[in-house]
């Protein structure tokens, strides 16, 4: 099965909202969640659970779910601003030179506080995939899974060049770790180099 990200979700044939990542297990590699972006009003990241997916497809998720319910469910994060003091640096002025000054000025400072579980992590679309020798390969595009336990397989690492870009599946096994929204793997660039590729068509071609 293709869990693709930024993909139109659709609350018993009524669209929604949108895919923006996948919260997963890195253990045992399962995901348990997906996060839907709500088109309507405040745009809220929800928290959906996997079993909530009634089918999914190469461009379209199909939830269980009626719109009213998907804006009942967790949202992944809330914000919250902490008032912090930070220095401000100023010139003070004398009468041979300019002297520097540091004053404390208070601000507030947003926090995201994450609600999903400490030991699973959220992977965005996008999130940039480096090999063994530090090399970019490219971002993270989709995920393929086994449907009958959600766990991935492979991931869908789109690369881009100057006048092309294809598509790598990559087992995933070989990721070593995640960092930051950065997926490290095991292998160097001349080992991915050799995985299969299917080159992304456009529609101007």
């Amino acid at each position: 099965m293709d869990i693709p990200i930024n993909a139109k979700v659709y609350c018993q044939d009524k669209l929604c909202g949108r895919t923006q990542a996948v919260v997963l297990n890195p253990i045992n590699d399962v995901i348990t969640h997906v996060v839907v972006k709500e088109s309507k009003n405040s745009h809220a990241e929800r928290l959906v659970s996997v079993d909530m997916i009634d089918a999914s497809l190469t461009d379209t998720i199909h939830l269980k779910l009626n719109e009213r319910m998907l804006q009942r469910l967790p949202t992944l994060f809330d914000v919250e601003y902490i008032q912090t003091t930070v220095p401000h640096f100023m010139q003070a002025y004398s009468r041979l030179y300019l002297e520097p000054v540091v004053i404390p000025e208070k601000r507030f400072v947003e926090e995201k506080l994450y609600h999903i579980p400490e030991d699973e992590l959220a992977i965005n679309r996008g999130a940039v995939v480096l090999s063994a020798d530090g090399q970019v390969i490219g971002k993270v595009d989709e995920f393929l899974v086994d449907q009958n336990g959600w766990q991935v397989t492979h991931l869908i690492i789109r690369e881009k060049h100057i006048f092309s870009q294809k598509d790598v599946f990559i087992p995933v096994a070989e990721i070593e770790a995640i960092k930051e929204n950065n997926l490290h793997l095991k292998l160097d660039k001349e080992h991915v180099e050799r995985f299969p590729a299917i080159p992304v068509r456009h529609l101007w071609s």
